[in-house]
């Protein structure tokens, strides 16, 4: 039953990442017997990494890169590098001011329009390399940019706001965006998001989205939650749509990969994602610390230079070791933020998964004390996991 709030008004309880614990069962297995692989929109990936669409984590190089490794990346049409023939120049202003300039900064760079010759050169690029080109854009400007994307030899196209839902509406002479109608017309296939309930998953799913996109303000750049108040716990958003993904393989035998985005940060949390019922995660801080990424040792969320309603800051994440490093290892750090897709493979063995499928049956346990108990000396000398 849920709790009461008030008088004649009840809440539902959520959960987050940090409130939940993974069980062994009466299995294990050595981490070389575990099978990570996953597919999206017909394309296979040995790690269920999805580096995010954000102009600090992902540029050309880094999407060669992430797909050379077994991951990949999403390039975000609506930034920088679509903007700008060189945005080195502009990514070292973005670096340097301080954080009271940053934002009118932003408002100022991200007023230069979009064009469309840019969009078609980055995913050319990517492809040229021979690495997997995804894009990703806002819904406004998805049936613009999506044959761009299309017509230049792009693999998968994002479509992501903040929440994205079938029943949209928009004032009159407005032009909207038929999600099933786009979905049935782009000839390569569309992820769609973000979204954090059952109902809107299954209806995005019907509406022919080959992933569904979860999460909505849990990123460590994002400030939607204070801003608007809007957004569900990572836990319970993932274990809802995942419902929902197994509800629609019931009634139409398709399977589509639930994604989860955002609030993500050391191997653990990606664990915890995939047992909620993540088939893969998309991540931005963690990559944002490589050494090659793009942000020069900054992270900054998609919403942040709005014109009208900023809903994300700038972070300093620091560089803390190579691409690989912070991927596949060997980790430098002790805090689980190195090696993330060991850290998912050894969890796997140690829990008994041989697979995704099987990682995403495990045993939960709710656990608010999972970080802190027992961690005094680690939390006194921010060490490990106190840091």
């Amino acid at each position: 039953m849920n709790p009461q709030l008030g008088r004649n008004r009840q809440a539902r309880r959520a959960y987050g990442l940090d409130e939940i614990a993974l069980v062994p069962g009466r299995r294990t297995l050595d981490p070389s017997l575990v099978d990570t692989h996953f597919t999206l929109g017909g394309i296979q990936r040995p790690i269920p990494i999805i580096a995010s669409a954000m102009d600090g984590v992902v540029d050309v190089r880094m999407a060669i890169l992430l797909s050379e490794l077994g991951a990949f990346g999403v390039l975000n049409l609506d930034g920088i590098q679509t903007r700008y023939a060189d945005p080195d120049e502009v990514l070292d202003q973005i670096a340097s001011v301080g954080k009271d300039e940053f934002v009118p900064l932003m408002q100022r760079l991200y007023s230069e329009p979009v064009k469309p010759e840019l969009i078609q050169e980055r995913i050319r690029q990517i492809k040229a390399s021979g690495a997997i080109a995804a894009a990703s854009c806002v819904p406004a400007h998805a049936a613009q940019y999506g044959p761009l994307v299309a017509e230049a030899g792009g693999d998968l196209f994002f479509v992501q706001a903040t929440v994205v839902s079938v029943h949209h509406k928009v004032p009159e002479g407005m032009e909207l965006l038929d999600l099933a109608q786009f979905c049935r017309s782009m000839p390569i296939p569309v992820v769609v998001g973000n979204c954090v309930t059952y109902d809107v998953a299954l209806e995005l799913m019907q509406a022919g989205a080959a992933g569904v996109l979860v999460g909505i303000g849990p990123g460590a750049a994002c400030t939607s939650r204070g801003v608007l108040g809007v957004g569900v716990p990572q836990a319970t958003a993932i274990a809802d749509c995942a419902a929902a993904r197994e509800q629609f393989l019931a009634e139409t035998g398709a399977y589509v990969p639930i994604i989860a985005d955002g609030g993500l940060v050391t191997g653990g949390d990606i664990c915890k994602a995939i047992a909620c019922g993540a088939d893969a995660v998309m991540i931005g801080s963690p990559l944002a610390r490589a050494q090659e990424a793009p942000g020069r040792g900054f992270h900054w969320g998609m919403a942040t230079p709005s014109p009208i309603l900023p809903r994300g800051t700038r972070i300093r994440v620091g560089s803390t070791g190579t691409l690989e490093e912070i991927l596949r290892g060997p980790a430098r750090l002790d805090d689980g933020t190195h090696n993330l897709w060991g850290a998912l493979r050894t969890s796997m063995a140690t829990l008994g998964a041989a697979n995704l499928r099987e990682m995403q049956q495990v045993e939960i346990c709710i656990a608010p004390s999972l970080l802190t108990e027992g961690k005094v000396y680690q939390k006194a000398q921010s060490l490990g996991m106190g840091k």
